[in-house]
C-alpha cells in the first residue's frame, strides 16, 4: 500500500524513529511533522500535550496516512490509548517496544528509565514493565536538560558530557544494568549516556524497537508498500526549519527528504 507513514513529536527527537524507519522499511514514505515551536512537552500539563498533540494529529490525517507513529514519550504516555480508540489505522508509540526490549536483555532485573518530567511523573514505563515482570525493580529519573540539548544541537560540545553525567547521578549506586532511553530526543546523546553509565549497562533505544514493531504491524495488516519508494519523505516543523534541516542531515545517512515549516492553525 502506497500510503504514506505519520510520524509525530515534539521535536526532532522522533528523527532517530525515523532513522530506523527508513533502514529498516525503505520503501515506505514518511510524513514527519515535530512541534520544535513548543518543545518540549515533558514539563507541560498532560491537558496542553494532548490538545498538541491531537493537532500534530489532525494535520498528518490530510496526508491520507496508513499508520501513525508517536514517536514522542510523552504524547504516548498522556494520549496513546485515547489515539487508538478514536482512529481507524493503527497507532503505535514507543513505550511499549522499549520495555520489551529492556526486559530481553536484563539479567539482573534492575532497569533504569530516563525521560522527560511528564514521562517520568506518568510512571508509564514502571506500569509496563511491571505489567510484564512483576518482580523487576525499576529506577525512573526525570532529565530535563536533555531535550534543549539535542534541540540546540548542542549534542557534541564539550561541556555537554559534564551535563549528562551529573543528570545521571541518581543511578549511581542503583547497580542497573539496563537503561530505558525513554525519550526519542535521547538517542542523540547516547555516546556521553554510554560513557557516563559504563560498559556493563546496556542501552535501549526504543526507536530501534519501534521499527521492527511497525514492521511487524505493517505485515501483518497488509499494509507494507511493496513498490519503489516514489518522492521524498516529508517533514515539517512548527519552528525554525535551518535548525531542524541541520540536526536531520547529522543523523539521516540520506537527504532524501524535504524540509519545511508550518503553523497550526
Amino acid at each position: 500500500m502506497k500510503r504514506p507513514i505519520g510520524m509525530l513529536d515534539s521535536g526532532v527527537g522522533g528523527l532517530t524513529v525515523v532513522r530506523e524507519l527508513m533502514r529498516q522499511l525503505p520503501k515506505e514514505k514518511i510524513i514527519y511533522i515535530g512541534d520544535t515551536l513548543r518543545c518540549p512537552y515533558g514539563p507541560r500539563p498532560f491537558e496542553e500535550v494532548r490538545k498538541f498533540t491531537w493537532e500534530l494529529v489532525r494535520f498528518l490525517l490530510t496526508y491520507n496516512i496508513k499508520m501513525l507513529v508517536i514517536a514522542c514519550n510523552t504524547a504516548t504516555a498522556v494520549v496513546l490509548d485515547e489515539l487508538q480508540r478514536s482512529l481507524d489505522i493503527p497507532v503505535v508509540g514507543v513505550i511499549a517496544p522499549g520495555t520489551r526490549a529492556a526486559l530481553k536483555v536484563t539479567r539482573s532485573k534492575r532497569i533504569g528509565v530516563i525521560g522527560t518530567k511528564g514521562t517520568i511523573h506518568s510512571d508509564a514505563y514502571q506500569k509496563s514493565l511491571k505489567m510484564i515482570d512483576n518482580y523487576v525493580y525499576v529506577k525512573s529519573v526525570a532529565c530535563p536538560d536533555f531535550v534543549p540539548i539535542v534541540e540546540r544541537g548542542d549534542f557534541h560540545k564539550k561541556q555537554t558530557f559534564e551535563i549528562v553525567k551529573k543528570n545521571l547521578l541518581p543511578f549511581q549506586f542503583e547497580e542497573i544494568d539496563t537503561l530505558i532511553l525513554g525519550c526519542t530526543h535521547y538517542p542523540l546523546l547516547q555516546k556521553q549516556i554510554q560513557k557516563a553509565m559504563g560498559r556493563r549497562v546496556t542501552l535501549i533505544n526504543s526507536g530501534e524497537e519501534t521499527g521492527r514493531e511497525l514492521s511487524t504491524i505493517l505485515q501483518y495488516s497488509n499494509l507494507l508498500n511493496i513498490y519503489a519508494l516514489e518522492g521524498k519523505h516529508k517533514f515539517f516543523t512548527t519552528g525554525d526549519a535551518a535548525m531542524f534541516e541541520k540536526i536531520a542531515s547529522q543523523w539521516l545517512d540520506e537527504k532524501n527528504y524535504v524540509t519545511q515549516q508550518i503553523r497550526l492553525e
